[in-house]
């Protein structure tokens, strides 16, 4: 019995870690969705500022739908696991108050044998009435034993006590947590209602603006197309130079060859074949390891603002409001409060700084043969030719006041001449 009562406590135990490591996690992932409400309302809160309905607004409003659907799913995980964790309390109890319960029987027994032993003979004469000293001593020990074992019972009783006590308060503290809970869930799940209302109220009124949007799409557009293609010429004319470079520096390199070889008499007879320069990587030793340290951060890289979420997703993407329409993103739109810096998502080198009409200011960084864009900004504060380092703040981010105070920056990787998704690259 008590070597099960043992491997009960340390099942008990194991379990109960367990549950508390799952629920640390949940708390852990609720935490952050409830950041990412609090700054998705406070946005929210910057758009109000314009009467006007705007796609922003909308785009924040289901922002944060979809952080409260995901929320709330987090609390029906939390409930279910204390749910678990309140019925593994409960048998654990359970089984420790019968436990309880039969030491204390057992307990009353040796109390009761002791009495009667006390009424008939004293322990004194229990031993003097020993017909050997043999008998004598193991009649003592005897007397020992019980005594200890007695001492033994009442000392486990009183743990097994404490440890009732304390199963009963961590049941009762697990069952208040499980009815916080339920009533943040309702708290929620009431808000995630006027948020559908308002997301609806919000979408009919655009809709009824569907000119107006389609005038801006084509504008919007217009300018995305503009700075998509000065990325493009600016990427392909820094690749350029640096073919030609390495190629110029492959030929000098070959011609002082040829001269070492002449000075010293080992040139041979010129031929008919003619020699091949040799083959250059366009990366020098330095730009290929930091290649590697990019490509090896990928899925890590630190976001390029402080506080954000993803508003504009890569790749082909339908419209919020008008049917049938797509935009075709190069990059990810990142709103942020507004006064907000961008920073450097890793260490490199600033290669072009230069600006669109309509879309502010834009900067390269260099990261090997990987780049880094961050558009969107009004003030920069770095120069070309600059070494920085990841997280350094770069640039302001403009603040459109014509449109509820919208506060974006565009943010692109291009490996070579190809554009790649930044979310695959941005830890999570």
């Amino acid at each position: 019995m008590k070597r099960f009562f043992v491997l009960f406590l340390i099942f008990s135990t194991t379990s109960s870690l367990l549950f508390a490591q799952t629920v640390k996690e949940l708390e852990s992932q609720r935490k952050k969705m409830l950041e990412s409400i609090s700054l998705t309302n406070k946005l929210l809160n910057e758009t109000q500022r314009s009467t006007t309905s705007t796609i922003n607004r909308l785009a924040i409003i289901r922002k944060n739908i979809g952080l409260r659907q995901r929320l709330i799913e987090n609390l029906n995980q939390e409930v279910t696991v204390l749910d678990q964790t309140i019925d593994t309390l409960q048998a654990e109890h359970d089984q420790l108050q019968a436990h309880l319960t039969k030491l204390k029987q057992d307990y009353a027994r040796l109390l009761q044998e002791s009495q009667m032993r006390q009424n008939s003979y004293s322990e004194l004469l229990f031993l003097f009435s020993s017909q050997s000293i043999s008998q004598a001593y193991r009649r003592l020990r005897y007397l020992k034993e019980f005594s200890d074992y007695r001492k033994q019972q009442a000392l486990e009783i009183i743990a097994v006590e404490n440890k009732v006590a304390l199963q009963q308060q961590t049941l009762t503290q697990t069952r208040n947590a499980k009815e916080t809970l339920r009533v943040q869930k309702e708290t929620e799940s009431r808000r995630l209602k006027i948020e559908q209302l308002k997301a609806n109220r919000t979408f009919y009124s655009l809709k009824g603006k569907e000119k107006n949007l389609h005038t801006q799409l084509a504008k919007q557009q217009r300018i995305a197309n503009e700075l998509n293609n000065k990325i493009e010429q600016l990427i392909a004319e820094e690749i350029r130079r640096a073919e030609e470079r390495k190629r110029e520096a492959a030929r000098l390199a070959a011609a002082k060859q040829r001269k070492a070889a002449t000075s010293h008499g080992v040139v041979k007879k010129q031929t008919s074949t003619v020699t091949k320069e040799p083959s250059v990587d366009l990366m020098t030793k330095e730009e290929q390891l930091v290649s590697g340290n990019f490509a090896a951060n990928k899925g890590r890289l630190p976001w390029p603002v402080e506080k954000g979420f993803i508003s504009g997703h890569f790749g082909i993407q339908p419209h919020p409001v008008l049917q049938h329409v797509t935009t075709n993103n190069k990059g990810i739109y990142i709103q942020t409060p507004q006064n907000a810096d961008a920073r450097a998502i890793f260490g490199g080198v600033v290669t072009e700084r230069f600006s669109i009409p309509g879309s502010n200011n834009a900067i390269i960084i260099k990261h090997g043969n990987y780049r880094t864009v961050y558009a969107n900004l009004t003030t920069i504060y770095v120069r070309e030719g600059e070494h920085v380092s990841a997280k350094q703040k770069i640039g302001r981010i403009f603040t459109d006041n014509e449109n509820g105070g919208k506060t974006e920056l565009y943010l692109m990787i291009w490996k070579d001449k190809t554009p790649l998704n930044p979310e695959l690259w941005l830890a999570r």
